[in-house]
């Protein structure tokens, strides 16, 4: 199996900014720190996997391996779209994964000084999925921690 080639766990930082990857669900836009992502596949067919935690989108082929796909419409209980997702692939602690997002956007820059973290109201489940937002000029960026998203990282939050 050849695997994507690991990128730095450390966050791009230019200058006392850092680079995002910015994704859509749904109406809410969401940022995730570049160095994050090994790689952007686009829109592919997830298999369904029978008797799999909800949050599980399926399993796709990727470089000659299975992939198993993490949902971000199923972990906010949005409703499924006829389109297919764009796939963001990360490195988790119990090997590669996928997230489902609608759409992959641009390349943001923030400042460190824009962050805001996560609202004490916020419910549980969404302040243990969220790493907080940065302002932007027309809105919120929330920002999404692959860790917290791994599949098996997933099942101990989800399940407390």
């Amino acid at each position: 199996m050849s695997a994507p080639p690991r990128k730095k766990s450390k966050e791009t930082v230019l200058g006392s900014t850092l680079e995002m990857c910015s994704v859509r669900v749904g109406n809410t836009l969401f940022g995730i720190p570049i160095t994050h992502i090994l790689e952007i596949v686009g829109s592919s067919p997830a298999q369904p996997v029978p008797l799999a935690p909800d949050y599980v989108g399926g399993l796709v082929h990727y470089r000659g391996d299975v992939l198993t796909t993490v949902s971000m419409r199923r972990l906010l209980d949005l409703p499924p779209v006829e389109t297919l997702p764009d796939i963001l692939v990360f490195d988790g602690e119990s090997g590669y994964f996928g997230l489902l997002v609608d759409s992959v956007c641009d390349v943001l820059t923030v400042d460190p000084a824009d962050f805001e973290p996560n609202p004490s109201i916020l419910d549980g489940r969404r302040r243990q999925l969220f790493a907080g937002a940065y302002k932007l000029k027309k809105g919120l960026l929330v920002m999404l921690d692959p860790v917290r998203l791994d599949p098996m990282n997933l099942a101990a939050i989800l399940t407390v």
